[in-house]
């Protein structure tokens, strides 16, 4: 790891002991999570690609030939599915995603995926393929060129690919036929906003903030991950404009102290004032060599040598002990990450024997903080 990666680290992760806790910004609500009944739909279809380069499905797929057949009959045409031979056509998946409060005649991006043995679907058109949501009604018809990211040729045994040609999209290729609205208004009439990361505190000052706003007591904690808001009979006519100001309200959101480290790339990302005790460090690297070297030892005079006398094999073996001091550390207390890896980058640590140290510290009792390892 080089000192200029080592030096941006630091730069990421330290503060000075003075900003060690920094003033926490406020953050509007809507910023924080949804309000529950606002989510997306999962819809998705099964369909034909075609105009394919000879790169679609074998002719021993009998679903692509029953598909195709299918397909002929809708235009008054009888063809056996036996007799179907064509590689220029492949059966895929098609997927898309149905977002909240949408109407007819929006369109929607779609991914296609092969579903059958089709080597690539590069240069393909998807035929009108229905798309059903899990309650088996049809939302939306996909149909449009496909956007490959990826191709493969073959020829004479030799085959070349990028990325993966058997998936694809059509941006826009969907358009909503029946429009979807978002159930935000309980029985009870009331809505409950769901935070994104769900904690105690946060609820509790979110639930505080609103009713500030308010001047009434609307707003109550359920739990960690949801807030309980009434909505008083004047704004049910016009529930838009009182989420408008439900959502504007802003708090000042609680953390838990966290450090991540990503054993693979050799990246460590913690808070400026996640604290660790007072704690001793000491990181060295001791290497052993051990190497063995056969040299043959001949008699001095040949012609003379007696009937005990013959060559031999000596083996001359060296050790090498090779101990490097490694950093050495004694954290006062009341300290920070930030400062033990400020401290460590200017010891020339490499992040990598960080990672470890921090991992060391952790299980020594000495870092408050949940460690995360990728």
């Amino acid at each position: 790891m080089s000192i200029r990666l080592l030096g941006l680290l630091a730069l990421l992760l330290c503060l000075s002991p003075a900003s060690a806790a920094p003033a926490a910004d406020s953050i509007r609500i809507k910023d924080l999570g949804r309000m529950q009944g606002w989510r997306d739909n999962a819809i998705v279809g099964y369909g034909i690609v075609t105009g394919l380069a000879g790169t679609g499905d074998s002719s021993t797929n009998k679903t692509t030939r029953q598909a195709l057949a299918n397909v002929y009959s809708q235009f008054n045409l009888t063809v056996a599915p036996e007799q179907v031979q064509s590689r220029n056509v492949a059966v895929v998946l098609v997927t898309a995603a149905l977002p909240t409060f949408s109407h007819e005649g929006d369109t929607l991006d779609v991914t296609v995926t092969s579903a059958g043995d089709a080597r690539s679907l590069v240069g393909g058109s998807l035929l009108m393929t229905p798309l059903k949501a899990a309650n088996g009604k049809v939302y939306a018809l996909a149909q449009g060129p496909l956007s490959v990211g990826g191709y493969r040729y073959d020829a004479n045994g030799n085959v070349v690919q990028k990325n993966h040609p058997t998936v694809g999209s059509v941006p826009g290729g969907a358009t909503v036929e029946v429009g979807v609205d978002a159930q935000v208004l309980s029985a009870h009439q009331d809505v409950t906003f769901l935070l994104a990361e769900p904690d105690y505190t946060t609820a509790t000052r979110i639930a505080e903030a609103i009713n500030a706003r308010m001047g009434s007591a609307l707003a109550r904690a359920r739990d960690a991950s949801g807030v309980t808001i009434l909505v008083p009979e004047p704004q049910r006519a016009d529930l838009t404009t009182y989420l408008t100001q439900i959502e504007n309200v802003s708090v000042v959101p609680d953390r838990r102290a966290k450090v991540v480290i990503n054993e693979r790339t050799g990246t460590v990302v913690s808070g400026g004032d996640v604290r660790i005790s007072k704690v001793a460090i000491s990181h060295g690297d001791l290497k052993i060599a051990i190497s063995t070297q056969n040299i043959a030892s001949q008699p001095l005079f040949i012609g003379s040598a007696g009937p005990g006398v013959r060559t031999e094999i000596v083996s001359n073996t060296r050790v090498d002990v090779d101990e490097q001091n490694g950093p050495g550390y004694v954290g006062p207390g009341n300290n920070t990450v930030a400062d033990l890896v400020q401290t460590l980058a200017r010891m020339k640590t490499n992040t990598r024997d960080i990672i470890s140290i921090l991992r060391a510290v952790k299980a020594a009792g000495a870092l408050h903080a949940e460690l995360v390892v990728q």
